[in-house]
């Protein structure tokens, strides 16, 4: 249990003196960043889906 306590006090001390952490601004352009990013992976991967939809589609009507 020492060890256990030991490694609890170790992190918290880590945690609120050694961590920098980033500014509200910073957050927010990278939270930004990740969404419009993710927007984009949507939209091709949506683009791809119905591409391969209607190419199948074809392909089994001209059966």
């Amino acid at each position: 249990m020492e060890k256990f306590t030991s490694f609890l006090k170790a992190s918290w001390e880590e945690i609120t003196q050694h961590v920098t952490w980033p500014g509200f601004s910073e957050l927010q352009s990278n939270t930004t960043l990740v969404l419009v990013g993710s927007l984009i992976f949507a939209l091709v991967v949506g683009v791809m889906d119905l591409v391969f939809e209607n190419a199948l589609k074809l392909f089994y009507q001209s059966f």
